[in-house]
């Protein structure tokens, strides 16, 4: 058993072992220890004081909020229960009166257990240590013990091997050597156990020391690219992924295995960490334990991932509380990621101590030559850093303290002469950060430094990575120090700000060496004409410095940009194009996806805004740095090429090309051009085609397209069919094309979008053009999803035949979608509040509605429904997805063709847009028809000529 609890740990309030075990006895006095009777009895006893042990340590964690504490609580529990089911095993049901030598074991506990701390779902490692051989008496004990465990319903991790086994198998599995450099006696047999302890210490541990330190940073490494190889994840593991609970294991088995210490205080002892260090491991401990307790109590399993779902119920658990600009759960997840932080700063000045000792303690000749031919080389150019087998560091200790620019200097150095960091020089750097103060934040050379590394033309990233890591960013750019580790409770950012800040001036960095040109040509090719390269990078490094702030971090940063900029040395004129920016860093993105670029109105007003060509090549190299930063998935071909069309458009209004020609003259052009590329049909049939469609048809479509629709169109109607489908897919743009031909019908795109929903399809863009003989001409672009063509055309005409079942009334929309997400995980811990705005000033000819609610299936469909029964005509709708976020914008006019001015009916719209956003009750939505299919031979007017287009990351 462990030492004596003290006071603080409270033991007795969890479990009285001396009341256990007569209440055993009780029982085995009742029953007679080895009946059915008697094992129903004991399990029904442990399990009560199981749950009410467990019970109370969850109390006590509300009430001390200790991490630690609450994990050692729970594994004081776990001992007496163990050590009361194995004393009961031995003594009551198993006993034997004269034991022979082989009839004796040790209970050990390994792992995580043997560490003397378990989370509330951890699993119990037992290791039952033999003198020789298995004998009948021990199988019997180990076998009551386990079933009894596992009866209680704990997941238990068991072994029962002898001290010869143990050796044998340390040697050869590191898996069993670190178990078993963990073991902790629990009962049983205490002579076995020393004698396990100290043959593993002489015959296992001693001289492999490297060897296991080689092999326990493997496995990290292994373990933390496995988890995505950042502790910066917004959805954090906290038992296994980096700055987790594992690292600190990691050290701490380490710590023992080399410096022979049982406790890690003995690290101070020993040089390797100072007081403060010490202290900063214990409250990182404590911290991640105290969330990990949580998290298992309130999911009631070993939940290791801190998922959305449940970063709200944690943050009020450990007592956070809302403040301005940043929610409790906010508060809370910066609290982790910088405690993950601290456990970076911590692995770094460990392993440059561990560095250090072994080091000294290489032995003889060997140890001679080592030190001889990894001795330090001088770098050309500055006295106080020297080159180490490839790594920067510091030619004497004094070197900061003499000169505090060398902080700065040595991320200079390392990046210019492309070295990486030695663990001492970062150790050095992390206790020398009080000296980034003012005065060295003003320092012209400083900035200088700093602006260098940032513009660098090798790894900016990554210099500046590790200045963030060892606290010196955030220092030297106190602003930068307020989003360090700070994240946003939402699904679309999947990093903290300051890790996407810097993964934005990463893919920067990669288009400005030209290495993103198959994902990027447009920025590829606009990047090297860039005249201010340095602003664009301060600009893309401080885009979201000012997240968090209750005011619009877009003017907010603005706001700090015309402060750090001079201090950087940027001129005035580079300091107002880097605030601007940085003001507009969003604009280019949300018109490109979330506005008709097809309207005149939408181009002119951006244009305003722009203004020059130069601002336009940099925010269109902007706007792609930061899409691309927000996370894995985010960004795909259709985002880059909205944003291509805006560009291309935009240029040409500002270079004086777009009002050249009229818009009917440009259609009469885009007529004539058709009627070329058709000159192999016959005159008449030819005449005909072209009298089909309208002007937004003839403007929006590439010609290469419409010859394509041509032959579609024709092979239908040659064919007798009044519903088809034809599929394309394009890999580079990441879509697929499915092209429908049907009747007109005034709910058509609510049909349609519903059909894609129901089919699972991602849309990206849909266009729906109304020809001259009522028909509709569907182009849907859905989100590809399978790398190998075939298939993806395989899964493109299948969503076109759910389509087509949808319009020929087969199925229902409702309850196809309803079948579709039947067993996916619902109530996503995501609030938006439903808003609805209208606008009559964003386009000349239509009325823009805006709305922004939380994304489900089927949104979309049930939108435009709406809109229909309002009677409301919609010549284009942009659906954008932020995560759980979605943000729809519809262009529409009434049925006579006129926007809607009346302020009464404006209400309306938005009352009963706001009942849909809000999933109420409305029974006009209940009326949509299950399909279309119009009466053979209908002589129904067509409607006014319109184009709808909705773009859209999810299926709505």
């Amino acid at each position: 058993m462990p030492d004596s609890p003290d006071k603080t740990l409270r033991f007795q309030e969890i479990v009285d072992p001396a009341v256990l075990r007569a209440s055993f006895d009780a029982i085995a006095a009742e029953h007679g220890g080895a009946t059915p009777q008697a094992r129903q009895a004991i399990l029904a006893e442990v399990k009560r004081v199981n749950a009410e042990g467990r019970d109370r340590a969850r109390e006590m964690l509300f009430d001390d909020g200790g991490g630690t504490l609450c994990a050692r609580r729970i594994c004081h529990l776990q001992d007496v229960i163990t050590e009361a089911l194995y004393d009961y095993a031995s003594i009551h049901v198993y006993r034997v009166e004269n034991p022979s030598t082989s009839e004796r074991m040790t209970v050990t506990a390994v792992g995580g257990y043997g560490r003397g701390t378990l989370a509330p779902g951890s699993d119990i490692d037992l290791l039952f240590v033999l003198p020789y051989r298995k004998t009948p008496w021990t199988e019997q004990v180990v076998e009551w013990v386990l079933y009894m465990l596992w009866d209680m319903g704990l997941k238990v991790g068991h072994a029962t091997r002898n001290v010869d086994e143990c050796i044998r198998l340390s040697r050869s599995d590191m898996t069993i050597r670190t178990a078993i450099l963990e073991a902790r006696f629990i009962c049983g047999e205490r002579t076995l156990f020393a004698n396990l302890g100290e043959r593993f210490d002489r015959e296992v541990v001693e001289d492999t020391g490297p060897e296991f330190i080689s092999a326990k940073l493997a496995e990290r490494d292994a373990r933390h690219k496995k988890a995505g190889d950042t502790r910066y994840l917004v959805e954090p593991n906290v038992k296994e992924g980096k700055g987790g609970l594992r690292d600190l294991n990691t050290l701490f088995w380490i710590a023992k295995y080399f410096y022979h210490i049982r406790d890690t205080a003995e690290l101070v002892g020993l040089g390797v960490l100072s007081r403060r260090e010490l202290k900063l491991f214990e409250k990182a401990e404590d911290f991640l334990w105290a969330v990990r307790c949580h998290m298992h109590f309130l999911t009631n399993k070993a939940e290791e991932r801190l998922s959305f779902d449940i970063q709200r119920d944690i943050a009020a658990g450990l007592g956070y509380q809302d403040h301005p600009g940043l929610s409790a759960v906010e508060r809370f997840m910066k609290h982790y990621f910088l405690v993950a932080k601290d456990v970076g700063d911590l692995t770094r000045i460990f392993c440059a101590g561990l560095e250090d000792q072994q080091a000294k303690q290489a032995p003889g000749i060997s140890g001679v030559i080592s030190r001889f031919a990894s001795r330090a080389r001088k770098i050309p150019g500055t006295l106080d850093f020297i080159e180490d087998k490839g790594r920067i560091n510091l030619a004497d200790p004094e070197v900061f303290k003499r000169d505090p620019v060398n902080i700065i200097r040595l991320f200079h150095l390392a990046d210019i002469r492309e070295l990486e960091f030695h663990p001492d020089a970062l150790k050095r750097v992390t206790r020398s950060l009080r000296l980034v103060n003012a005065e060295l934040r003003n320092d012209e050379e400083a900035n200088r430094l700093f602006l260098s590394i940032l513009t660098s033309k090798r790894q900016p990233a990554i210099i500046l990575r590790r200045m963030n890591e060892a606290g010196v960013l955030g220092r030297f750019i106190p602003e930068f120090g307020k989003i360090v580790s700070m994240m946003q409770f939402n699904m679309y950012h999947h990093y903290t700000v300051d890790e996407h800040l810097i993964r934005t001036v990463s893919v920067l960095s990669g288009i400005d060496k030209g290495q993103e040109t198959q994902e990027h040509p447009l920025a590829s090719k606009l990047m090297p004409g860039v005249e201010e390269r340095e602003a664009l990078y301060v600009a893309v490094f401080l885009h979201d410095i000012a997240k968090g702030r209750p005011e619009d971090h877009s003017v907010a940063g603005a706001r700090v940009a015309r402060k750090l900029c001079p201090r950087f040395g940027l001129s005035p004129h580079q300091t107002e194009l880097v605030a601007w920016l940085v003001e507009e860093h969003l604009t280019m993105s949300m018109v490109a996806q979330s506005r008709d670029l097809n309207d005149r109105k939408t181009i002119s007003d951006f244009a305003e805004k722009v203004r020059s060509l130069e601002r336009l090549k940099m925010l269109l190299v902007l706007s792609v740095c930061d899409i691309r930063a927000v996370g894995p998935g985010v960004w795909n071909g259709w985002k880059g090429q909205l944003l291509r069309t805006l560009y291309y458009e935009t240029e040409l209004m500002l270079s004086g090309g777009f009002s050249e020609v009229s818009r009917k003259v440009r259609a009469t052009h885009a007529l004539e051009a058709l009627d070329q590329a058709l000159s192999d049909w016959p005159a008449k049939e030819r005449k005909a085609y072209l009298k089909l469609h309208y002007e937004p048809y003839l403007l929006a479509v590439p010609l290469e397209e419409q010859v394509l629709h041509a032959g579609f169109i024709r092979q239908a109607d040659k064919a007798g069919k009044r519903f088809a489908s034809t599929v394309r897919t394009n890999a580079f743009h990441a879509i697929t094309e499915i092209t429908l031909l049907s009747p007109d019908h005034p709910r058509l795109l609510s049909i349609v979008t519903g059909a894609c929903a129901a089919a699972g399809a991602n849309i990206a863009d849909a266009q729906v053009f109304t020809t001259s003989d009522g028909r509709a001409l569907d182009t849907i672009l859905i989100n590809r999803e399978l790398p190998d063509d075939e298939d993806e055309l395989r899964r493109g005409v299948s969503i076109g035949r759910m389509i087509e079942e949808v319009l020929a009334g087969e199925a229902h929309i409702p309850e196809v979608i309803a079948r579709k997400n039947r067993g996916k995980r619902k109530n996503r811990p995501f609030t938006v509040k439903p808003q609805v705005t209208i606008s009559n000033t964003l386009s000349n000819k239509f009325t823009v509605i805006e709305i922004e609610c939380l994304d489900r299936p089927g949104l979309l469909s049930e939108v435009t429904s709406v809109l229909s029964d309002l009677s409301l005509d919609i010549a284009s709708a942009h659906i954008t997805t932020f995560g759980e976020k979605v943000v729809d914008t519809f262009y529409v006019r009434d049925l006579v063709g006129m926007k809607i001015t009346n302020e009464t009916r404006q209400i309306n719209i938005a009352a009963r847009l706001k009942a849909v956003l809000a999933k109420e009750d409305d029974e006009l939505r209940d009326r949509m028809p299950p399909g279309m299919i119009a009466p053979q031979g209908s002589n129904r007017r067509p409607r006014a000529p319109a184009r709808a287009a909705a773009r859209a990351d999810t299926g709505k």
